[in-house]
């Protein structure tokens, strides 16, 4: 018979194995539900899957997030599990998440040692900031109101099983904006006859990186990156139009309302100087991600308690997180768990190479288990 980490091991692996992008997490939802129903726990499935698991009289609930969705890229490891779905990877750890998740419910049904409600959030699409906002809009915090909600991402290169967290902002916001340029074009020999866009985009790109470094505070940790620059010209051809695209980050509400405001003035402003027009979309798809105090402090306690070196103050991610949503509606915690440091599992998340380490799944889910039994103590009986 195989052990506990065998176990989770073998299912972690065929996630893996069989990886889905946003929103078609098909099997993955059915797999998930399939292990949930198997541990005896009440199953609601919709947008995502949700596990409903119940101890004692308490009347509080906790909710424990893990994200199920890959990513578009084409693996290149050499294990035995690698991703049969051409294209398709779980290169950031998901298929870790679920399984680390599973094994909590798993602990937790076996031994309900609580007072309360446990729901295990199964959510898809987090890789566009699509899938939270989907499952608190199909209704989940009304149908199961949560006191706290909790999430855990893997960080490749930290110590196996580290947590790091903090009170306060944890992961950056990501905006997307896109400039429209719209010039005069003509002849490469004749620029003087109109205006050509390419000039005009490229004056726009320079400025752009004043906002900054001369419009921020430097302690601001805000980026602003320019990721393509496309036109209309040819060989021997000016272009009249021009679109700029790219991509912000900031780790505070104002300083990306800022960055937009800043933006909109150098667009406008260049616009007019050489009398062209010019528009900006500035969308944003991941807000920041806000821990609150109490349960950022009851999940530095949790660790401690179930043996794991916990770092309680570790400096803000610039990478964004779709948890943010559940934060923004719930008081929570987004913690990280360190996935080793050597390879594949120091390597970068989103590498074509990466891998979740097998090693952290009983650590994750034993600390989940320690987490609930904390936040929904049971109660002692005279």
């Amino acid at each position: 018979m195989k052990t506990f980490d065998e176990k989770l091991t073998d299912l972690r692996r065929s996630f893996h194995r069989d990886p889905e992008v946003g929103f078609n997490e098909v099997r993955t939802k059915a797999k998930v539900a399939q292990q949930l129903r198997a541990l005896g726990v009440e199953v609601h499935e919709g947008t995502g899957v949700v596990g409903v698991l119940r101890s004692g009289g308490g009347n509080r609930t906790i909710g424990l997030r893990a994200d199920m969705d890959a990513l578009p890229i084409r693996e290149s490891s050499s294990h035995d599990y690698v991703s049969q779905n051409d294209g398709v990877m779980h290169a950031c750890g998901h298929d870790g998440h679920m399984t680390m998740l599973l094994g909590a419910a798993e602990i937790l049904a076996n031994v309900p040692d609580f007072d309360g409600q446990v729901l295990f959030i199964f959510q898809p699409n987090e890789e566009h900031g699509l899938g939270a906002r989907a499952m608190i809009d199909g209704g989940l915090l009304e149908q199961f109101p949560l006191d706290e909600v909790y999430a855990i991402h893997n960080l490749p290169g930290a110590p196996l099983g580290e947590l790091s967290t903090r009170v306060g902002q944890i992961c950056a916001s990501e905006s997307l904006f896109e400039i429209e340029i719209k010039g005069q074009g003509g002849h490469a020999s004749m620029p003087h006859v109109g205006v050509d866009a390419i000039t005009v985009g490229s004056e726009i790109v320079q400025a752009l990186q004043t906002i900054v470094s001369r419009k921020l505070a430097p302690s601001c940790g805000a980026v602003v990156s320019v990721t393509e620059f496309l036109t209309n010209g040819q060989r021997n051809v000016l272009p009249g139009t021009a679109t700029l695209k790219g991509d912000v980050r900031t780790r505070l509400p104002q300083d990306r309302q800022d960055v937009e405001r800043f933006m909109r003035q150098i667009v406008d402003g260049i616009a007019a100087a050489h009398g062209v027009g010019a528009t900006v979309a500035f969308n944003t798809e991941f807000i920041e991600t806000i821990n609150a105090p109490g349960p950022t402090e009851a999940v530095v306690r949790a660790a401690r308690n179930a043996g794991l070196d916990a770092i309680p103050d570790r400096p803000p991610m610039s990478f964004s997180e779709d948890f943010a949503h559940f934060c923004a509606a719930v008081p929570g915690c987004f913690l990280l768990l360190g996935n080793g440091t050597e390879r594949p599992y120091n390597q970068p998340l989103h590498a074509s190479d990466y891998d979740f380490n097998d090693a952290l799944l009983p650590i994750g889910a034993a600390f989940w288990a320690q987490l609930v039994r904390d936040r929904l103590p049971k109660r002692r009986t005279t």
